[in-house]
This record gives structure tokens, C-alpha cells and sequence, in this order.
């Protein structure tokens, strides 16, 4: 029986994981910030800011997957934010390296999350690959940053980065907040709709980070998105048609989405699509690869 050490594993990504993995027979840990009781699995301290982790956590580790990061969404980029950005993904990997180096123990495979804003918060017809360079903007090189401190493990055990796009689940991230008004008949386009929307069904996700643990041949990074990739305009229109709502209102203008939400207003105001092969290719198979079926699944 392997163990599995989660960082950010009762978040919507690592709560899902969770399950998934306990249900094929691994042992599953959580590093937290916060004391949990009753947590469903044994979870242990840390704390990036102090450079504190509790050093239980790694001992007899098979497998650490990094999920830990702040909300992109969560509140305006100001200079600090971006600063909290940027040391809860690539600064918590660098303190769990260091802590593993103590401990004198390695894990065979270290998978960190990573975003398709890799390739930049850009709209166009461009299809980006796992090959192509990072983004020179903001979140283009959060990514990066957050990469390159997952590499930096390399010398010592198997290294796989997933990067993600929007993830759909029933309850809980962005899904949630665009179905709320939906089912209300008042689902919109977002600034011009023609932004590309890369999604990905929750369950797919949880799957994908089985997949990287269990093919020990895969290293390096993969987009994790789903095949049927649509744009903004006929994301919002799948979504209004599967609740049986009515799809007529204007566009909500780009321009009051970035005042109110600054930075991760370009997030939502700006996407391309992210080539699927290479993880396919691996022999991972989605199970929700059309918007509507996966809509449906998760609202019917």
C-alpha cells in the first residue's frame, strides 16, 4: 500500500483526489495550515510563511502531490497579493524540498499542479502545446515560477506537472458562481464571449493525478483539459440550455468585470485553447470530453 502526501488536500481538487485515491487502496495524508480534527485522513501542520512543516508528515512518503495556492480569483492583485501568489505555490514546493532533503527520505514521484495560464492570459486561435515557452505576462510567469520549483526535484525522484484549466465540479469553484445566475434565466457572455474557456470535469482531474502516479514512465508537464474546447459565448449558452433557462441577455462588459475584479479580471476576460494529445497519447482516457454531458452530470 503506497502513501500519498497531498498539499491543499481539502481544497475542491484535493478533496476529490482524496476520495479517489482512498478508494483505490492508497494511504493519504494532508499537510494543512490549520488543524483539522475531523479530517477524513491523517493531516499534518505546516506553515510556508515560517518555514515550518511537521516532520511526520514525510515519513514513509510515496508520492507528494502539490496542489497548496491561493485563489487566483480570490481578491484584486495588488503587489502583496501577487507576492502570496507566488510563495504558495513555488515557495511551499521549495520548504517541502527542503524538509524532504532533512528527513533523507524521497518520494518516487513528486506532481504539482500547474495552470494552462502558462501560455499567458491571451484570446486567440493559436493552439498552445506543452512545449511552447512560458508567458511573459503575470500569470504566465507565476506559472513558471511555480514549474520550475517543482523541477527543481528532478535530481531526486520522477517529476509531472499538470496544467489545468477551468475545473467544473457540482459544488464549489467557478461552475458554482456561473450556474447560480444561470438558473435564475440570466446567463450571459462575459466581455466579447469570444474568449476560449478550457474546462475540465472534476472527476477527469482527480483522474489525471491517478494516472500521473500510476504510469511511473510520465514526467514532464501535460495540459489537462478537455478535448471540446468552446468559447465563452457557446460555454455560457451549453450551460444555460442544460438548466433549461433562457439565453437572450447582453454580454456582462469587460470593462465593469475589470473594475470590479482588477487583475483576475483578465482571467475571466481572456483564454486559448491547450492541446490535449500529449496526455492522451499516454494512454489516459477522458471520461467527460463533450461540455454538455459534462454539464449535465454535474447539474442534472
Amino acid at each position: 500500500m503506497e502513501t500519498v502526501l497531498i498539499t491543499g488536500g481539502s481544497g475542491l481538487i484535493g478533496s476529490h483526489l482524496t476520495k479517489l485515491l482512498v478508494a483505490e487502496g492508497f494511504t493519504v495524508r494532508h499537510l494543512s495550515r490549520n488543524n483539522k480534527p475531523n479530517a477524513p485522513v491523517s493531516t499534518f501542520s505546516w506553515d510556508i510563511t515560517k518555514g515550518l512543516i511537521d516532520p511526520r508528515a514525510l515519513q514513509g512518503v510515496d508520492h507528494i502531490i502539490h496542489l497548496s495556492g491561493a485563489n487566483l480569483a480570490g481578491k484584486r492583485w495588488t503587489r502583496a497579493r501577487k507576492q502570496e501568489l507566488l510563495a504558495s505555490r513555488a515557495n511551499a514546493a521549495d520548504l517541502l524540498r527542503e524538509a524532504t532533503a532533512k528527513a533523507g527520505t524521497w518520494p518516487q514521484t513528486f506532481i504539482s499542479a500547474s495552470g494552462v495560464n502558462y501560455y499567458g492570459t491571451v484570446t486567440a486561435d493559436h493552439i498552445f502545446t506543452e512545449e511552447e515557452p512560458a508567458a511573459g505576462d503575470f500569470l504566465g510567469q507565476l506559472c513558471r515560477a511555480w514549474e520550475a520549483a517543482a523541477d527543481a526535484w528532478k535530481p531526486h525522484c520522477r517529476v509531472v506537472k499538470l496544467r489545468t484549466p477551468v475545473v467544473l465540479a457540482r459544488t464549489g469553484g467557478a461552475l458554482e458562481k456561473m450556474a447560480a445566475p444561470a438558473r435564475m434565466g440570466l446567463a450571459a457572455p462575459l466581455g466579447s464571449g469570444k474568449q476560449w474557456m478550457p474546462w475540465v470535469h472534476i472527476d477527469d482531474l482527480a483522474r489525471a493525478y491517478l494516472h500521473a502516479i500510476q504510469r511511473k514512465d510520465l514526467q514532464g508537464a501535460f495540459n489537462v483539459a478537455a478535448p471540446e474546447q468552446v468559447r465563452n459565448l457557446e460555454f455560457m449558452h451549453v450551460l444555460a440550455k442544460v438548466l433549461k433557462r433562457p439565453f437572450f441577455l447582453p454580454p456582462v462588459p469587460g470593462l465593469l468585470l475589470r473594475m470590479v475584479l482588477d487583475g483576475p479580471g483578465n482571467l475571466i476576460l481572456n483564454g486559448s485553447r491547450a492541446a490535449t494529445g500529449k496526455l492522451e497519447r499516454t494512454g489516459f482516457r477522458y471520461q467527460f470530453p463533450q461540455l454538455k454531458n459534462a454539464l449535465a452530470d454535474l447539474l442534472g
